[in-house]
This record gives structure tokens, C-alpha cells and sequence, in this order.
């Protein structure tokens, strides 16, 4: 099927906008590109931090329905899975963000809607980030895509469901993108769609915003609780790796060319942006995809609103809401749902 669309969009730093026309083919879904997202954020939280603060400070679940289950990796690690199921025969994988947990509000939210919509999910945990310290020396990159794979592959082989769609925020939509870019054809026919939100899909673009002065405060929490981790390590791994001068560490460059880029196999910060940015990858999805990135998200910037690369793709949409921030698009509802979680279950439906 042929759909000429319209897509209106703008880089955050300016007024102006541009447009884009342009014809995709896509036979697996029906839906085209929107040229204006309907979601409207509330009043007094339409800044972008706000958004991004908000939802992460005073939405609050409980999560006492998970049922936890440890999948055991190859070179001897384990993964915490987190699962929800009501019985149904379509399965959700949902990927969290940089320091994360299946156990986050954003993903949480998620959860729900989608057990309500007729969804079984599982909410994996990246390593090191389920409540115990994971065995090997490496940790957790936007690059991991064997980690997700070895997931998908265990819910495909419970032989239990017809489709599985993968949700991704932040980080964990990089790493969905860069999986479903890089397995292009060769992705397990069972899964359907996916939708990721809040994707810094440049690495290097992301860095340089959170840099920043006025992004100071994400900064410093990342380092903090990444700061933990690393003296958890030394305990179990003595002399394997050290936390000195960690406090000279003020950004992810220090930081991905301390500890990111030698435990994981790349030759620097720079190598690792370079490989494990999933916006080069874009054009090669082959699985329907809808990408929302905010406009006044904090942690993205320029080239995570890859627009260019959507248009060159046959099954990939993208979506740019004047607020949201980052993994916000909060909205007050009698069912606590978010408009992402709306959204999401929308796309999927079609």
C-alpha cells in the first residue's frame, strides 16, 4: 500500500518549521505518518522539565502483581525478568532506561495499560539494574542488543504467544531500534510492531545536551548512581576495576571512555556513540515502528529527531509533540493513565 503523507516538524531551537512530503510503503500497517501530535499537556506542565521531574517524584505504583523469573545468559550472567500476565496470546517486551528498572513508574504505567488493553508484558532488567549485582565485569550499554535478543528468544520459546511487540524509553528505545535495525529481515516473525518514546538515537547528540548547565541535575544522578555500582563491582571484584578520582568525572564522555568503552569492547566514547546510535540504523526496520520524541525533551537533541531518516524508511514513524519531555507526556485522568501509555496501545491496535 501506497500512503502520501505530510509530516510537520521542527528542531527544538527554532520557530520555524519545516516541511517534509514524501510517499512510504509499508504492508504491514495502515497507519501514516500524523503531521500534528494530539497530545495537549496540562497546564503548568507543559515545560519540559517539569514533564520529565514530575511523573518521576509523585506517580506512584504498586508492584506487587510482577512475577520475577531469572533468565541465565552465556557467559555465566543472569537477567530479572518481571512479568504480567492475564492469560493472553500477544506479548509486550518492554526495555527501560539508563538506570532504570522494570520497577519505574513510566514502565510500570505501561504495564498496566497494556494488561487492560489485553496484553501479557515483561518487563526485563537490564544488568546490574534488578536489585543485584550481576557476576561479570561488563554492565549494561545502548548497545546490548544480545541481552534483549536472549529475551525475546525465551518468550518466543514458551510456544505461548501469537505476536510480541517490543516498547522502549529512553535507552531502552535506542536499544530496541539498534535490534530491530541491525536484525533488519532477520527478525523473528512473531514480532509485530513496536513503539519507543524519549529516544536519544544520537548517542553524541544526548551526551552534549545532558552536558550542559541546565541539564546539571540528571547529570549528577546518573553519575551518583552509576558511582554505586561501580564500588558494588569492586567489592565482588576486587582489582578488577577502581572508582579513583571518580569525582573528576563531570559528564558521559569522562564516563563512557572510564568505564563504558573498555568494559564493553570499544575503543573509546567516541567508538561507542558511533556503533550503538540506532538512528543510522532507522531505514533498515522492517517491524512498523512509531518513534515519539518531544520537542522540549531535555535529554535529546538535534540529531535524536531523526525525521530525515524516517522518511527514508518504509515502516517507521515519527512523531514530535511540542511537550512531553522526557519520558513524561503526563496527563490527569480518573485511570492514571499517561498519554504515552494511550498512545502506544493505539498504534499497536492498528
Amino acid at each position: 500500500m501506497l500512503i502520501r503523507c505530510q509530516i510537520f516538524t521542527s528542531h527544538p531551537a527554532h520557530v520555524e518549521y519545516n516541511l517534509i512530503l514524501f510517499t512510504v510503503s509499508c504492508p504491514h500497517s495502515t497507519m501514516p505518518l500524523i503531521n500534528k501530535s494530539d497530545y495537549c499537556a496540562p497546564l503548568f506542565f507543559r515545560n519540559g522539565h517539569i514533564q520529565s521531574i514530575y511523573p518521576a517524584l509523585l506517580r506512584k505504583f504498586d508492584t506487587g502483581f510482577y512475577e520475577r523469573e531469572r533468565i541465565f545468559t552465556p557467559d555465566d550472567d543472569f537477567l530479572d525478568t518481571d512479568w504480567s500476565r492475564i492469560g493472553s496470546n500477544k506479548l509486550a517486551i518492554i526495555s527501560h532506561g539508563l538506570e532504570g528498572s522494570s520497577h519505574r513508574n513510566y514502565v510500570v504505567g505501561m504495564v498496566k495499560m497494556l494488561n487492560r488493553s489485553g496484553w501479557d508484558a515483561l518487563a526485563w532488567n537490564y544488568r546490574s539494574c534488578s536489585g543485584e549485582m550481576n557476576r561479570q565485569l561488563r554492565f549494561y550499554n545502548s548497545g546490548t542488543i544480545d541481552d534483549l535478543e536472549l529475551v525475546i528468544q525465551h518468550a518466543v520459546k514458551t510456544e505461548t504467544y501469537k505476536e510480541i511487540v517490543l516498547i522502549g524509553f529512553s535507552m531502552g528505545g535506542n536499544l530496541t531500534l539498534l535490534y530491530l535495525g541491525n536484525k533488519c529481515s532477520r527478525v523473528d516473525s512473531k514480532i509485530a510492531k513496536s513503539v519507543v518514546f524519549s529516544v536519544p538515537c544520537d548517542l553524541r547528540a544526548s551526551t552534549r545536551e545532558l552536558a550542559r548547565i541546565k541539564n546539571k541535575i540528571y547529570m549528577r544522578r546518573f553519575l551518583i548512581t552509576l558511582h554505586q555500582k561501580i564500588r558494588a563491582k569492586m567489592e565482588i571484584m576486587p582489582g578488577q576495576i577502581n572508582d579513583d578520582d571518580y569525582h573528576l568525572i563531570k559528564n558521559f564522555k569522562d564516563y563512557d571512555d572510564r568505564y563504558t568503552a573498555p568494559l564493553h569492547g570499544f575503543k573509546s566514547a567516541e567508538d561507542y556513540w558511533n556503533r550503538c546510535s540506532s538512528k543510522q540504523f532507522i531505514p533498515e526496520i522492517k517491524v512498523p515502528t512509531l518513534i515519539v520524541n518531544a520537542r522540549n525533551d531535555p535529554f535529546i537533541a538535534g540529531g535524536c529527531y531523526p525525521v530525515k531518516e524516517a522518511a527514508n524508511s518504509k515502516c517507521v514513524y515519527l512523531e514530535i509533540p511540542k511537550s512531553g519531555g522526557h519520558v513524561g507526556f503526563i496527563q490527569f485522568k480518573k485511570d492514571r493513565c499517561y498519554w504515552s501509555e494511550e498512545r502506544a496501545i493505539e498504534f499497536l491496535k492498528r
